[in-house]
């Protein structure tokens, strides 16, 4: 069995055709059953998130397996397969591995260390497991993935320090209100940067999101994405009353909040905490507002000095990082090769069992003659000598170091042994049901002494 993964993210795909191929909008329940359907896939995860869609499977064929997962996305997202083909990216084996740990550990996202992607991983697997499209493959790789993304962190802070302006804005009123759920939020605008930092205040479950634009519309649109509320122009003075965070990015030539207006309004609010976020060009707010007591304001110049500095701290940890992955990868193709060598390995210890039980049966007439006691010491003697002549193969088997070379290790072991039953001596009979000495002559037939108890 062999390790997929097929998918599209942020590196290969603009954002018209990832929105295309989200498997959130038919449901990644629905797409795991209909995999489980198919022939090539015997275990399946389906990861996405808005900067990718991305296809685990362990199948016995990958390359079967890659045309039929390919057919898959086109037909499941009604894109033709000739727009997504050139987008798409393919990993086996090893590279699967290296890949899906740098995804969890924040390696592989728009953002270097953003820390969703580690939750939304776990739920990928989470549904595929209860769903019961995992197996021994996945069920192996995406644990592992999960204590690489947690090392990762823990070892060397890639996810502390906020890299974009919106996770700048977060980290800030987190360290005024501390848990953010529950706060209410106004957005005065509705462009880019107010939908960006909007949506990351949503993602930490604030109450209330309220969205005003002098264009009821633009609000209404930017409400809906977000979940909020859309608000008329002339209501913004009401909602300043009620709110705890104000974002702010208008494109107005002027503030829109001046400081004696903000003072009346921190009047009314009995100086109860707000933060403002003024991230529009020229300046919404007034600067001298962040004088008045309780009002917290952050400039888009603030928050950019904030990512700059963290994003200089993320990259010295980037190679440290990128090397613990490297080392975990390395580790899990080790494991992945030792699967390789089972089934020589266990037909290794067959055959030597079968050697070692035609021996006793063959032994029979004179070991009649022992107590039960000594019988079983025999048994023992024999099973634990047969244990330690292969212990040394069985490592060696599987721990070789490339694929080619435990191919050559396995197949010399299966003839020199004749795991594959096509071996007899020249008198017709299996090797396995003779005795064997030096040089393959019969072992000689002397009567043993009986073992002496211990």
């Amino acid at each position: 069995m062999n390790l997929l993964l097929l998918g599209v993210s942020h590196h290969t795909a603009p954002v018209d055709l990832r929105e295309r191929v989200d498997f959130s909008k038919r449901g990644v329940v629905t797409a795991l059953r209909e995999l489980a359907l198919r022939p090539s896939p015997a275990e399946s995860v389906v990861l996405t998130t808005c900067n990718r869609s991305e296809i685990y499977a362990a199948c016995r064929d990958p390359e079967a397996a890659r045309d039929e997962l390919t057919g898959f996305m086109s037909r499941f997202h009604d894109v033709p397969e000739d727009q997504l083909a050139p987008h798409l990216y393919a990993r086996t084996g090893g590279e699967v591995a290296q890949h899906l740990f740098r995804v969890a550990a924040g390696l592989d996202s728009l953002v270097v260390g953003e820390p969703q992607i580690f939750g939304q991983v776990k739920d990928a697997y989470a549904t595929a497991a209860d769903e019961r499209c995992t197996g021994t493959l996945l069920n192996k790789l995406f644990p592992w993935s999960f204590t690489v993304g947690k090392r990762v962190r823990a070892d060397t802070g890639l996810g502390e320090g906020a890299v974009s302006v919106g996770y700048a804005a977060i980290s800030l009123a987190r360290k005024i209100f501390g848990d953010l759920e529950g706060l209410s939020v106004l957005v005065a605008g509705a462009g880019e940067m107010a939908e960006l930092t909007a949506t990351h205040l949503r993602s930490q479950r604030v109450r209330r999101i309220a969205v005003a634009s002098r264009t009821l519309a633009r609000a209404s649109e930017l409400a809906g994405k977000v979940e909020g509320v859309a608000l008329d122009w002339s209501a913004v003075d009401d909602e300043l009353l009620r709110v705890d965070v104000v974002v702010t990015a208008t494109g107005a030539a002027t503030p829109v909040l001046t400081r004696a207006r903000l003072e009346e309004v921190m009047h009314a609010r009995l100086n109860r905490p707000l933060f403002v976020i003024d991230i529009g060009l020229p300046r919404d707010v007034d600067p001298h507002c962040g004088e008045l007591e309780q009002v917290f304001l952050y400039n888009i110049d603030d928050l950019r000095t904030i990512v700059s500095e963290n994003l200089a701290r993320r990259q010295e940890q980037t190679t440290r990082a990128e090397a613990m992955v490297s080392d975990a990868a390395e580790e899990f193709v080790a494991w992945l090769r030792s699967r390789g060598a089972i089934p020589t390995v266990v037909a290794l210890r067959r055959r030597f069992e079968s050697v070692r039980q035609a021996e006793l049966e063959r032994l029979e007439p004179k070991l009649s003659r022992f107590t039960p006691e000594a019988r079983a010491r025999v048994e023992e003697i024999t099973r634990l000598l047969v244990q330690k002549l292969l212990l040394t193969p069985t490592e060696r088997l599987k721990s070789a170091d490339d694929a080619a070379t435990a191919a050559r290790y396995a197949e010399a072991v299966t003839r020199l042994f004749d795991l594959d039953g096509n071996g007899s001596g020249p008198d017709g009979k299996d090797s396995a049901s003779r005795a064997v000495g030096i040089g393959g002559a019969p072992a000689p037939s002397a009567s043993p002494k009986p073992p002496v108890a211990s």
